[in-house]
């Protein structure tokens, strides 16, 4: 085998996949909890997503970023308030990165602090900010002057921030994803916001899994009452396809300058079609998406099981923390025809697409229920 095995991928071959469920070549039908790990927002092929790829396809794929297409503005405005400005990159490593250049052109050495347990990508610049030492420590050294304090510890936060006075920016998920689906604490993001603002500091609210409608607001840092200087977007952005993108606002949108930072694909025309009917779709969506979450969770709460530790999320974002980990879990949701995605070796992570159905959810539940 020449392609170099680096996930545990799934023992079957895809045939097709429609909304939430994916086929494979026997014709089994499997209910799939990814999206895509989020990507998939409308689900497997959305036919207004479909459409517009292919039409934007049949006129041209790829021009550079000598060409401004067509919907490069309208996306930015779906994601933008008045006054900000996005770019677009390919990932939501990419926007980290970006981020990264930003802050450093504007606080030059002066220190970067994030969280344990964050994910914000694998670069090795996205590293530096990463909260896992399993996935970091063996690409060191990284970048310099980057500090961590324990996520939802007020104590860890105040200690680290009053410990380093140089401290100027703070990369931060308003909901940890990989980190096992960890919404911050209402006490800790209110610190947090008062520390931003006595020691002015530049706040990068990475958006990358949480936004974009996912849990049920625009942005999840809307949860908190936070107001960020950079937010970094990606997954859902894309309607499928690689998309990602960093928004500036106040002074943040004054910091670059023409040849900072470039891209050979970015922001890719079929990607930006995509975008354009996926957002104009989910900002329609909103209220749906805010009843359906709380009938998912409702749902969730009624599953009667020893083994569940805590069940937790916001909107279409859930995590089931068992209290140990289950042998075999995935292999046993396969033969009951669900796709689970397992991090921190004890939580379920549940990313559905959002246009899922009340039914849908019933029989998303039904099936957890068989399993744990």
């Amino acid at each position: 085998m020449r392609y170099l095995k680096l996930y545990d991928n799934y023992d079957f071959k895809i045939d097709k996949a429609q909304g939430v469920y994916i086929y494979d070549q026997q014709g089994n039908r499997y209910f799939d909890t990814f999206a895509g790990i989020g990507a998939l927002a409308l689900g497997h092929s959305n036919l207004d997503v479909i459409n517009a790829i292919t039409n934007k396809l049949n006129r041209y794929a790829h021009t550079s970023n000598f060409f401004l297409d067509e919907d490069t503005e309208k996306v930015a405005e779906l994601i933008t308030d008045p006054g900000d400005k996005a770019f677009f990159v390919n990932s939501g490593t990419e926007a980290t990165d970006l981020a990264l250049k930003i802050i450093k052109k504007k606080i030059g050495q002066a220190k970067i602090l994030f969280f344990n347990n964050s994910f914000h990508g694998r670069t090795l610049g996205a590293l530096s900010v990463n909260g896992f030492p399993k996935l970091k420590d063996q690409f060191k050294p990284l970048l310099p002057n980057i500090v961590e304090a324990e996520f939802n510890n007020l104590q860890s936060l105040k200690k680290v921030i009053s410990n380093n006075p140089d401290l100027k920016a703070v990369f931060f998920e308003p909901i940890q994803g990989s980190g096992g689906v960890q919404p911050a604490s209402p006490e800790f993001a209110a610190e947090l916001k008062k520390q931003i603002q006595a020691n002015n500091l530049i706040l990068v609210a990475d958006e990358i899994q949480a936004g974009l409608y996912r849990t049920a607001k625009k942005y999840a840092y809307e949860h908190y009452n936070l107001k960020p200087d950079l937010i970094t977007v990606a997954k859902a952005l894309g309607g499928g396809l690689p998309l990602g993108g960093v928004i500036m606002k106040g002074e943040m949108t004054e910091v670059l300058k023409p040849g900072d930072h470039g891209s050979t694909f970015a922001p890719n025309p079929l990607a930006l079609s995509g975008s354009r009917v996926v957002l104009e779709k989910l900002k329609k969506m909103q209220p749906a998406i805010l009843e359906k979450g709380k009938y998912f969770a409702q749902k969730l709460e009624e599953l009667d099981s020893t083994q569940i530790k805590e069940i937790r999320g916001l909107g279409l974002m859930k995590g089931i923390e068992l209290k140990k980990e289950i042998p075999n879990l995935r292999d046993k949701a396969q033969a009951e025809g669900l796709l689970l995605n397992i991090v921190q070796t004890k939580v379920i992570r549940l990313l559905p697409a959002l246009t899922i159905t009340k039914n849908e959810i019933d029989e998303l539940v039904e099936k957890l229920a068989k399993i744990i």
